[in-house]
């Protein structure tokens, strides 16, 4: 009785497993690292693993010489976040999207689809992104490793699988479209940071990034209440999940600039003063 029990149980638990999958969108199902989370956890676990490990092994190491790779990956990484851009923005525009509250097109018109193309674009660029991390540990920038960075890295994939899996647009496409504006200014920064010495004189506007990145979180965070509580034709749940995760990213942002730049520039004027 009890085996038979504990077989029912695992049915229904596996019955519900699949209906939860089916809920997705149709249309996107076959795309890459879409219709199941179990790869998306896998890849993230094996993230969190390198993180861990890869400091110990690069320990006795000499730091990685990734001069050109960084050159090239980040002006790449522009290109990118440009092209993600003005997808999401030219797509919006054609299809004439309301800004506050926008339902998803589930069809298969040629504009849905671009969308939705352009949002797994969007998803399949964060997986790229590990590539920062994996930068980090070969040119032993240890202190770059922090939780803020490998929280961010981690869980946005999970974050624009969601989205991805069941709202490939409508509401969901501004904040895409803000974050990939927000990446087009933090990799070219990056970009002139890789070439050396010889472009410091350029670099004075570093802190302004964490406030662009804090702008946006806070951009999408109104963005997301207004669409909760006005009659809007999306999931109620999957934007209190952008307002939590959103949240959490505020509050670690905020903590990072207050100890990067508030501290260090009080610190600078009492040293100044005596």
């Amino acid at each position: 009785m009890e085996g038979s029990q504990e077989l029912t149980l695992w049915q229904k638990a596996s019955l519900s497993y699949e209906e939860f999958l089916e809920k997705g969108d149709k249309r996107i199902e076959n795309w890459l690292l879409v219709y199941s989370p179990v790869p998306v956890g896998f890849i993230i676990m094996c993230y969190l693993f390198v993180v861990w490990v890869g400091p110990k092994l690069m320990a006795r190491k000499e730091p990685v010489n990734l001069k050109l790779v960084l050159i090239v990956y980040n002006f790449t990484m522009v290109s990118l976040s440009a092209y993600m851009l003005y997808e999401f923005t030219v797509s919006s525009w054609m299809a004439n999207y309301s800004l506050l509250c926008q339902p998803v097109d589930y069809s298969n018109d040629p504009l849905s689809v671009r969308m939705a193309s352009v949002c797994w674009l969007f998803y399949i660029s964060k997986y790229i992104e590990f590539c920062d991390t994996m930068f980090f540990i070969l040119r032993k920038k240890n202190s770059q490793l922090t939780f803020l960075h490998v929280y961010h890295h981690s869980t946005m994939i999970l974050n624009c699988w969601v989205g991805l899996k069941f709202t490939p647009g409508g509401q969901s496409f501004f904040s895409g479209l803000v974050n990939s504006l927000i990446h087009v200014a933090m990799y070219f920064y990056y970009g002139l940071a890789a070439i050396g010495p010889s472009m410091s004189k350029y670099l004075w506007w570093k802190h302004y990034l964490t406030i662009l990145q804090l702008l946006q979180f806070f951009l999408v965070t109104l963005h997301t209440v207004y669409n909760l509580f006005a009659d809007c034709d999306y999931p109620d749940l999957l934007n209190v999940i952008v307002i939590v995760y959103a949240s959490t990213l505020i509050a670690l942002f905020s903590h990072f600039y207050y100890h990067s730049y508030l501290t260090s520039r009080t610190n600078d004027q009492r040293k100044w003063k005596q």
